[in-house]
C-alpha cells in the first residue's frame, strides 16, 4: 500500500526533454495541461516531467532499468543529453550504474543493470 507509485522529472523545457525520453526509452508521452507531459513505460512506474524555472537540486535519484549501459548512455549522447557518470559497478553482486542529464535541464537521471 506504501510503494512508489508515480515519480516526476524536472525541466526547464518540457517539450525538449519529453521528446528526449520518448526516443530514448520508447516512453509513450501524453500533454496533461499547460506545461506537464505524462508518460507511461512498458513495465515499471509511469510518472510526469514538469516545468520548473531554475536547475533542481540533489534530491531523490531515480533509477531506470535498461540491458545495456553503455548503449544506452550512447543514444544519451546522441540525442543531446550530457553523461554524468559512467556505468560503475556497484559492487556486492548489485550490478552497475551510471547517471546522465538530459537536455531539458534535469539534475540527474540513473540507469541501472544487473550486468
Amino acid at each position: 500500500m506504501n510503494g512508489l507509485c508515480y515519480w516526476e522529472i524536472p525541466s526547464r523545457n518540457v517539450a525538449r526533454s519529453a521528446a528526449f525520453y520518448a526516443k530514448l526509452f520508447r516512453w509513450k508521452m501524453t500533454p496533461s495541461g499547460k506545461d506537464y507531459m505524462m508518460f507511461e513505460a512498458k513495465s515499471g512506474l509511469g510518472g510526469g516531467i514538469q516545468k520548473t524555472q531554475q536547475a533542481p537540486g540533489q534530491g531523490v535519484m531515480v533509477y531506470v532499468e535498461v540491458k545495456d549501459i553503455p548503449a544506452t548512455l550512447a543514444r544519451v549522447v546522441r540525442l543531446g543529453g550530457k553523461v554524468l557518470k559512467t556505468k560503475t559497478e556497484i559492487g556486492n553482486d548489485w550490478g552497475f550504474w551510471a547517471a546522465f542529464k538530459d537536455p531539458g535541464g534535469c539534475s540527474s537521471i540513473c540507469l541501472w543493470s544487473r550486468h
